[in-house]
C-alpha cells in the first residue's frame, strides 16, 4: 500500500562550503539496500505539565502519527525507554496508514503488527530502546504513518518528546488494530517513540537537525508538519539526486549547549541523537540562543562573564565538530538568529555582541564543513538584531511558519550530493 505524497518549492541562501567527501553507509545487504532514519524525535523526561496521568496509561492504547521524510520499501520502529527507571513492557504494537494527520482513524487495509525478535511484545530495559523487526511495506516520501502500542502498566517515568506539534490519541484496552478509537483522549505530545527507519536504495543517507525550539518548531502549525526540517525534507524531494535523503529532527524546545534544561544538554545527548540514527551522514547544528539568553535573563552580568560564555559555546561547537568528524559525518553550522525584543530573554547590547561574535566564528572557514546563514536570511535588514516582521511569530525569538518555510527552502541541496 502507498501513502500520500507532498512537496515544496525552493529558494537560495549564501553558504560557505568546504570539501564534501562521500561516506558510504550501509547496514544491511550493501549491494541491495540501506536503512536510514526517515523520522526521529529527541527523547527527554517530560515536564510535569506535559506528562500523562498514570491512570490514562494503565491498560491503554496510544496511537501516534508521524510524518516521514524519505520513502522506502520496508520500515522498522524504535521504541524508547531512555529515561525510564524500570523496564517497560509494551504488550503489542501495530503500524498503519492514518486517514488524516489529525485523526485517530487508520486504514485497516494497511495495518501491520510489529514484532520484536519475532515476539508480539517487548520488555525494554531501563535506559534503552528497542528496534522492531522489519515490516515489508512501501511508504512514499512525505507520508504519514500511525504507530499504535498497548501498555499494561504505565511507565515508572515517562520518556517523551513534548514538542511534537502533532496530536496523539489514547484509550483504555488493547485496540492497536482498531480502525478507529472510540471516544479517545488526545494530547499534543509523543511518548516512548524515537525513530522510524525505512529501507531504501544504496547511497541513501540521513541529515540530523540538532537544535532547540527553533528546530523543534515552536510556533509551527499543529499537525501541519511545517517546521524548517520538514520543509527541508520536502525540498529534498524536488531533486532526483536527493530524494533518498531523510531528515531526523533532533530539536528540543528550551535546549542548551552547555547546561541541562528541557532535555539533556546538546553535548550529553550527542551520541543518542546524532550518532545513533540509522544512516546519518550530515548534521546541521542550530544551538546557542538559549545559552546566550539565559545568561542575562534575570539580570545583566559583567563583560568577563559574557566573554567566558562565548568561549564555552565555541568550545562546545568544536567538540561537536570533532565528534562528528570522528564518525565521518559532515557538520554544518547554522548561524544564531536574532532575538532582540524577546520578552522572555530581553537581551541587551552585550548579549547581541555575543551573538555577533559567535556567528562570526561560525562563518569563518576552517571550523564547520559548511555554513547555513539563517541569521542573514531571517533578520530585518533595517534592524539586524531583530527578526524580519514577516518571519517573526510574534515573540521576537521564534520564526513564524513563513520563516520556517524560508529557512528550509534556503538550504542548498548541493550540500547533500555526492
Amino acid at each position: 500500500m502507498k501513502l500520500s505524497l507532498c512537496a515544496s518549492a525552493s529558494i537560495g541562501l549564501l553558504v560557505v562550503l568546504t570539501s564534501l567527501a562521500p561516506c558510504a553507509i550501509s547496514q544491511t545487504t550493501p549491494a541491495q539496500s540501506t536503512w536510514i532514519a526517515s523520522w526521529g524525535s529527541s527523547q527527554q523526561v517530560p515536564e510535569s505539565q506535559n506528562t500523562m496521568p498514570p491512570a490514562d496509561l494503565t491498560d491503554a492504547t496510544l496511537r501516534q502519527i508521524v510524518h516521514l521524510s524519505a520513502g522506502g520499501s520496508a520500515l522498522r520502529v524504535h521504541l524508547s525507554n531512555a529515561f525510564g527507571t524500570e523496564p517497560l513492557h509494551i504488550t503489542s504494537a501495530h503500524i498503519a496508514k492514518p486517514v488524516a494527520s489529525d485523526a485517530a482513524t487508520i486504514d485497516p487495509q494497511t495495518d501491520h503488527a510489529l514484532t520484536f525478535a519475532g515476539a508480539p511484545d517487548v520488555i525494554i530495559p531501563v535506559g534503552a530502546e528497542f528496534v522492531s523487526d522489519p515490516i515489508t511495506l512501501t511508504v512514499p516520501a512525505l507520508s504519514d504513518v500511525a504507530i499504535s502500542f498497548h501498555l499494561d502498566a504505565p511507565p515508572a517515568r515517562e520518556t517523551s518528546h513534548p514538542g511534537s506539534r502533532a496530536t496523539s490519541w489514547y484509550v483504555h484496552g488493547d485496540t492497536v488494530s482498531a480502525p478507529t478509537l472510540t471516544n479517545p483522549g488526545k494530547i499534543d505530545h509523543w511518548f516512548q517513540l524515537s525513530e522510524v527507519d525505512v529501507q531504501t536504495t544504496p547511497g541513501a543517507a540521513t541529515i540530523v537537525a540538532l537544535g532547540d525550539s527553533i528546530t523543534d518548531g515552536h510556533a509551527a502549525t499543529t499537525n501541519g508538519n511545517n517546521r524548517w526540517p520538514d520543509v527541508l525534507a520536502a525540498h529534498l524531494q524536488q531533486s532526483p539526486g536527493t530524494q533518498t535523503i531523510g531528515v531526523s529532527n533532533q530539536g528540543i524546545g528550551g535546549n542548551h549547549l552547555l547546561t541541562d534544561g528541557l532535555g539533556p544538554n546538546a553535548l550529553a545527548r550527542f551520541d543518542r541523537d546524532v550518532l545513533a540514527p540509522a544512516g546519518v551522514r550530515w548534521v546541521i547544528l542550530l544551538e546557542g540562543v538559549n545559552d546566550l539568553g539565559g545568561l542575562t535573563r534575570d539580570a545583566e552580568v559583567s563583560p568577563d562573564k559574557h566573554a567566558a560564555l562565548v568561549q564555552r559555546i565555541l568550545a562546545a561547537y568544536q567538540q561537536i565538530i570533532t565528534r562528528a568528524h570522528a564518525h565521518q559525518l559532515r557538520v554544518y553550522g547554522a548561524t544564531i538568529t536574532p532575538y532582540v525584543g524577546s520578552d522572555y530573554y530581553h537581551p541587551g547590547p552585550l548579549s547581541e555582541a555575543d551573538r555577533q561574535a559567535i556567528n562570526s566564528w561560525i562563518r569563518t572557514p576552517g571550523h564547520f564543513d559548511a555554513v547555513i546563514d539563517f541569521d542573514q536570511l531571517v533578520r530585518d535588514p533595517q534592524h539586524s538584531d531583530r527578526l524580519l516582521p514577516a518571519y517573526d511569530c510574534g515573540d521576537h525569538l521564534h520564526p513564524s511558519p513563513a520563516g520556517y518555510k524560508a529557512m528550509g527552502e534556503s538550504i542548498p541541496l548541493t550540500l547533500f550530493t555526492h
